[in-house]
């Protein structure tokens, strides 16, 4: 890829210095995402030797981003996320599990973090819909339930927003 053939604005992932090990886990989770370079430095510098990955351009679902290997000076925080829309239980089972089993942690209301410490929202559609339902005491149901959640669960945001229980 040229830089011609690239969007003029990224987003730029602060790493520790795995940054390559971390676009590489995207690209075997997610659709549409892939590694498209890793530029390595062309001399020693305070903190690496002549070699080091210091930038890996890569998308994330379409979304092209840059990883750069700073350091350890910035962490990430939940300022900035990846929300990944899911169709179903199975899509949202499968980017969850795969995000906090290999290395990360959960958090509330389908937030979790990898192992890099990135914030995703594995949001199932059926959330979104509950939630801007025109039937407001509906919409309050979903989400109440979505507030007892860590990873969604699309069967009991249904039952909510029928006013049943799943």
């Amino acid at each position: 890829m040229t830089a011609t053939d690239r969007a003029k604005n990224r987003a730029c992932l602060w790493y520790e210095g795995d940054a390559e090990e971390a676009a590489n886990f995207y690209a075997s989770i997610f659709p549409d995402t892939r590694v498209t370079d890793v530029t390595r430095s062309p001399a020693d510098y305070p903190d690496g030797k002549a070699g080091d990955v210091i930038t890996v351009e890569f998308s994330v679902m379409g979304i092209e981003c840059i990883g750069l290997n700073g350091g350890p000076a910035f962490k990430h925080s939940e300022a900035f996320s990846f929300q990944v829309e899911t169709g179903d239980q199975e899509e949202t089972d499968r980017y969850w599990n795969a995000i906090v089993g290999n290395g990360g942690a959960e958090s509330m209301c389908g937030w979790c973090k990898d192992k890099w410490g990135l914030s995703w929202q594995i949001t199932p559609r059926v959330l979104g819909r509950a939630l801007g339902n025109p039937d407001r005491a509906a919409a309050k149901r979903a989400m109440e339930a979505m507030m007892t959640m860590r990873k969604i669960d699309v069967a009991a945001i249904e039952a909510a927003l029928a006013g049943t229980t799943a």
